[in-house]
């Protein structure tokens, strides 16, 4: 971990918008002096999209992370203050449904923000009235009310964060173009402008949509695609008026109707409707007018009345009172959209110093800059991040092509009921493994994840499934599900199953020091005897979780090594002193897990040495033939069961999964997809990074204290676990569903004595336990096994018990076959 940047270190913020008015805040807030932000255009409005940004704040995401940044963002800006008024008003929000679906919807949000610590409630249609008498509530099934959403004054906010900055010794320089990033030896050195050169120790890019030019300056592709949204405002309402003078600027609950992806919000007598409900309109921001050049300011672009007016109609609909009124003032706002509709936030692989922190709106703006100020200064955050960090787009995901689809979709998806298993559309398929011919002839059910397409499960397999007695899901649970998917889970434990591990990550790392180091940067004891395999983990310096790894000792000096995503990479890369390398392996290699009672019967006739438990030991690993395909074979096993990880390189791919295939036909082998690896996992109790555990929880929380040896001598994050083995407060646990027919997907808050307590991490239909398992995260008094708990899913609360884990151990009892 570099040491923490001392308070005279250079930082230079592009971009006086919301995020980075809020960092210089928060950076000086921590310390450092010699903070500098420059601003291509005028202050306080200089022109970018927080110039006409509504200012809507709605905490509720289905994203933990973001409902925090959303939640301190609301309590930042209502203690802040500019000409003597509050810089936020929480006038509520008031989200209404017109449709069984949304109403549906509305439930699971509610739960979600029952799990997050939002404050809100169900309302029915004369409810909703009350707040908003303008409605017509015989359109709605009901409403979700969040008395403490409101409207963020964004400009306000931004001049009063640069005062506590200046305060502090930061300097805001306004009229400011910056033409280029100066780097050497792999650091940034400089910031270059019309107006001179900045010397900086760190740059971060806060530059909303014109994210990706200053990209490009520093040699680095920002995927964020700038995109219009129309807002428009309509002529004053008697409705809106208040009798014998002004009123304030708004009184009633931001409305937001988004089975017609609209928003309303007052100003003053008048209401603003903003709309998704258009065509996207993509803008380049290399052709963006400069402040002077621009009609009205470089994010407003000319309203297009045509666009608009569907929304209209839909908007007269809702609200009678606007049919006879007018549209009288309308632009269409350019701001930032990603592949994933996520922020990206962190530090880039190249060249060290040069940060990201786009595409944050004003929503998430004080609690995204607080994590980036936290980044700089520190090291690591408070909050997990692994969702924004931008080194999850990778190659082709950062193309303009991907981004440009991606970026559309999710400006369309925006107010849409998104499944949390949908897949995108396109551009797909992007990654393959050298199986795809295969696994389609199977009838594969594809989803994707980082590009790669995974099979969820194989029609082919469908006569499994047709004598399993499973209570019919719900319409949300069944999406993106199959039973299938138990059969082949069950399959799996009863014969064997082949599992493509192609898109997990395969790293190698070599190099004279390559133990020392590795030693250092996990948790686990590593200096075993070459062809040993071991589960460890990756911590920061807070001691949070960073990423699980397998290490697998290939020689002295040498270690592949199972990871996550191309962060661990970047990592591994950051951390590496001289002489060793890390080269990613993943592209050119592929993987088939080979599990299952029968796995041994299927891969000894075919391999060239001893795979018998006493020749081949668990957690072993060694380089070997499997008929004509030369493979590294690791005995370790992500269901729980007997059997092996094969890996080879790609062009051996297709031989490596014929000759499996080939041989397992006489012992009932099937191909089985995630779906299933998801049930027998959890069965067994194992965890999945990202899902279960994160930055945010430490090893004795999240039950992997075993894979933390503090007597191996130091590691980073060791300090920090000090004495905490016998201090947890809060532990990640298993818990079953008590009624068979009960399904969930993760994500679910969690009830303690009619409390919202914790939330489910991952959950899937455990195929010999014959109900939902889940993992969850409780406070420490309500972990012990028996405890009764509820489980919020949309409207109903579902009985659940903690469990002792494993719930099944199979591999314990047929490893000495």
């Amino acid at each position: 971990m570099p040491p923490a940047p001392p308070t005279d270190a250079r930082v230079v913020v592009i971009g006086a918008g919301i995020v980075g008015c809020s960092l210089a805040d928060e950076l000086t807030a921590r310390g450092l002096r010699d903070v500098t932000v420059l601003e291509q255009g005028p202050l306080p409005a200089p022109g970018g999209s927080t110039s006409h940004a509504p200012g809507l704040v709605f905490a509720t995401a289905p994203s933990r992370t973001m409902t925090r940044f959303a939640a301190y963002t609301i309590e930042k800006f209502t203690a802040l203050e500019a000409d003597g008024a509050p810089c936020f008003s929480a006038v509520g929000g008031l989200e209404i449904a017109t449709t069984a679906e949304r109403w549906a919807d509305l439930h699971r949000k509610a739960r979600l923000a029952a799990s997050w610590g939002v404050r809100g409630e169900l309302l029915t249609p004369a409810e909703c009235a009350r707040h908003w008498p303008m409605l017509d509530a015989a359109l709605l099934y009901g409403g979700w009310y969040t008395p403490d959403d409101g409207i963020a004054r964004a400009v306000p906010a931004c001049r009063a964060q640069l005062a506590r900055a200046t305060a502090r010794g930061a300097r805001v320089l306004d009229r400011h173009t910056v033409t280029g990033i100066e780097h050497s030896g792999g650091r940034v050195t400089a910031v270059v402008t019309d107006r001179g050169t900045f010397p900086a120790d760190h740059v971060v890019s806060a530059a909303g949509f014109w994210g990706p030019v200053i990209g490009a300056m520093a040699g680095v592709r920002v995927p964020l695609l700038p995109l219009a949204h129309q807002y428009a405002t309509t002529a004053p309402l008697p409705a809106l008026a208040v009798p014998g003078g002004p009123r304030a600027e708004a009184v009633r609950p931001l409305l937001r109707f988004q089975d017609r992806d609209l928003y309303f919000r007052e100003h003053g007598d008048r209401l603003g409707i903003g709309s998704y409900a258009h065509r996207p309109m993509p803008v380049d921001p290399y052709t963006v007018p400069a402040y002077d050049d621009a009609p009205v300011m470089p994010s407003s672009l000319p309203f297009t009345a045509e666009d608009f007016a569907p929304s209209w109609r839909d908007a007269t609909e809702l609200l009678p009172a606007l049919g006879a009124s007018r549209i009288t003032d309308g632009f269409n706002g350019v701001f930032s959209f990603t592949p994933d509709g996520m922020p990206l936030l962190g530090e880039a692989a190249a060249p060290r110093g040069f940060w990201l922190a786009e595409a944050v709106w004003v929503t998430h703006s004080a609690g995204a800059a607080r994590a980036v100020a936290e980044l700089i200064t520190d090291g690591h955050t408070t909050l997990d991040l692994h969702a924004c960090d931008p080194h999850r787009f990778e190659g082709a995901q950062r193309s303009p092509a991907y981004t440009a689809e991606r970026g559309a979709r999710s400006f369309i998806e925006v107010y849409d009921v998104v499944h949390p298993l949908q897949p995108p559309a396109g551009p797909r398929p992007l990654r393959v493994s050298p199986f795809h011919d295969r696994q389609r002839e199977l009838g594969a059910y594809f989803l994707e994840s980082g590009g790669w397409e995974r099979p969820q499960w194989y029609e082919a397999n469908a006569p499994l499934a047709d004598g399993l007695a499973l209570p019919p899901r719900d319409a949300w649970a069944a999406r993106h599900w199959s039973p299938v998917s138990v059969a082949e889970a069950r399959a799996t434990r009863e014969r064997v199953g082949l599992y493509d591990l192609t898109p997990l990550r395969r790293l190698e790392v070599e190099g004279p020091g390559a133990l020392a180091f590795l030693q250092y940067l996990t948790t686990n004891q590593l200096d075993r005897p070459p062809g040993t395999v071991t589960y460890t983990l990756l911590l920061d310096a807070h001691g949070g979780i960073r990423s699980d790894l397998t290490v697998t000792r290939l020689d002295e000096e040498r270690f592949r090594i199972g990871a996550n995503s191309a962060a661990d990479l970047v990592w591994l890369r950051r951390h590496a002193p001289a002489g060793v390398r890390v080269r990613d392996l993943t592209a050119g290699t592929c993987g088939i897990g080979v599990w299952g009672p029968r796995a041994r019967d299927l891969v000894q006739p075919l391999a060239d040495g001893d795979f018998s438990h006493r020749g081949f030991g668990r957690f072993r690993a060694r380089r070997a033939h499997l008929g004509p395909v030369p493979v590294l074979a690791q005995r370790v096993s992500y269901a729980g069961e007997l059997g092996w990880e094969l890996y080879t390189t790609a062009d051996l791919g297709r031989c490596l999964w014929d000759t499996l295939w080939e041989a397992g036909r006489g012992l009932g082998a099937v191909a089985a997809g995630r779906a299933a690896l998801d049930s027998l996992r959890l069965e067994k109790g194992f965890r999945a990074w990202g899902h279960d555990m994160t930055c945010e929880d430490d090893p004795y929380e999240a039950g992997l204290g075993f894979a933390v040896r503090p007597d191996k001598g130091d590691f980073l994050g060791r300090a920090a676990l000090a004495g905490r083995e016998g201090a947890v407060r809060r532990r990640l646990v298993h818990l079953t569903l008590d009624d068979p027919a009960a399904a969930v997907l993760g994500g679910e808050p969690v009830y303690v004595a009619g409390e919202a307590a914790g939330h489910l991490t991952s959950a899937a239909h455990g195929p010999v336990v014959g109900r939902c398992v889940a993992h969850a995260w409780l406070p420490r008094a309500h972990t012990a096994p028996g405890t009764a708990v509820h489980v919020g899913y949309f409207g109903d609360l579902l009985a659940a018990t903690v469990t002792a884990e494993p719930l099944v151990a199979p591999e314990a009892a047929r490893r000495n076959r």
